[in-house]
C-alpha cells in the first residue's frame, strides 16, 4: 500500500509517496528520539530498519550492534554483519548485555503475542500456563527489560488476537503492575509506545493505551475494531510521513532488498 505525502525535496531526492512499512519503520525510529547513548535493541525487521534509521538522521549517538555482537561504526544493511565489513567499535558478546541491560543505559523495542490495555506483555504462552494451548519462545529478557529501562512494543499485525482484555502470561511488566509494586525493584519502569500496522500507541495519565497516532489511511473505528479491549481514540492525529532523506536511505542503505514489506503488507 502507498500512503501518498505531500512532495518534500531534501538534497537530490524528492519523495511523493510512503509505504504502510515505511511509516512504520519511520514510527519506530522516532521512539528513539532523544534517548542518547544508549544501546538499541529491537526485536522485528521494522524495528532493526527504524532503530537504524534513527542513528543516521535524529539520534546520532544511538548505539547499534550488528546483531551478532560487535558495536558497529555504522549500522549495516539487513541480513550483514561484522564479517561482511565496517567499522567495529567494540565486542560486546551476550553476557555483556546482562551489564547493559542492568545498567539501564538500553532502550528496547520488543514483539508481543499479547497486550493488554496496562501495556503487560505476553511472549510465553497461550491459554492456561498449566496446559497451554500455544507454547510461544519463553519468558525471555521482558521482565528485565522493563524492570530496567524504557520499553516499546511492535505489533506487526493490530488484532483483538494480540490486543486482549487480559494476557495469559506477564513476562513484560505493565503500568498496573509496577505502580502498585510493594518494593522500589521496579523504580525505573518505563514504558512508551506501541507502534502497529495501523496506529501509535501510547499510555495516558492512569497508564491506559490510548491511540496517539493513525497511520495514513487508517480511522479510528478500524482501530477500535480491532482492538480487544475500549482504546481512547479522540486525541488521535496522523502518523507523520518519511521525509526524502528518510525513504532515500530505506530503500537503498538500510532494506535495499525490500525485506520490510513481507513484515507489512497494506
Amino acid at each position: 500500500m502507498n500512503v501518498s505525502s505531500n512532495t518534500r525535496t531534501t538534497g537530490e531526492t524528492t519523495a511523493t509517496e510512503a509505504t504502510r512499512a515505511e511509516v512504520c519503520i519511520a514510527a519506530c525510529g522516532d521512539a528513539w528520539r532523544g534517548s542518547g547513548e544508549v544501546l538499541a535493541h529491537a526485536v522485528g525487521i521494522v524495528p532493526t530498519i527504524g532503530a537504524r534509521l534513527a542513528r543516521l538522521t535524529h539520534s546520532p549517538d544511538l548505539v547499534l550492534n550488528d546483531g551478532e555482537c560487535f558495536f558497529m561504526a555504522e549500522p549495516p544493511p539487513l541480513g550483514r554483519t561484522a564479517a561482511d565489513g565496517g567499522v567495529v567499535e567494540s565486542w560486546v558478546p551476550f553476557r555483556l548485555i546482562f551489564d547493559v541491560l542492568s545498567s539501564g543505559k538500553r532502550h528496547s523495542m520488543m514483539g508481543a503475542s499479547q497486550i493488554d490495555r496496562y501495556g503487560n506483555q505476553n511472549i510465553s504462552s497461550i491459554g492456561d500456563w498449566r496446559a497451554p494451548t500455544r507454547q510461544l519462545i519463553g519468558v525471555r529478557g521482558a521482565p528485565g527489560n522493563t524492570a530496567n529501562h524504557r520499553t516499546d512494543y511492535w505489533v506487526a499485525e493490530h488484532s483483538t488476537r494480540i490486543f486482549t482484555e487480559s494476557v495469559d502470561v506477564v513476562c513484560g511488566v505493565g503500568n498496573d503492575r509496577a505502580r502498585r509494586h510493594p518494593t522500589r525493584s521496579l523504580r525505573f519502569h518505563d514504558l512508551g509506545v506501541v507502534v502497529t500496522n495501523l496506529a501509535v500507541l501510547g499510555y495516558d495519565a492512569e497508564g491506559h493505551l490510548e491511540v496517539r497516532s493513525l497511520h495514513p489511511g487508517v480511522s479510528a473505528a478500524e482501530v477500535r475494531e480491532a482492538t480487544g479491549f475500549e482504546i481512547d481514540t479522540s486525541r488521535a492525529g496522523i502518523t507523520r510521513l518519511p521525509d526524502a532523506r528518510e525513504l532515500e536511505l530505506i530503500r537503498t542503505v538500510l532494506d535495499p532488498a525490500g525485506v520490510r514489506d513481507r513484515e507489512v503488507r497494506g
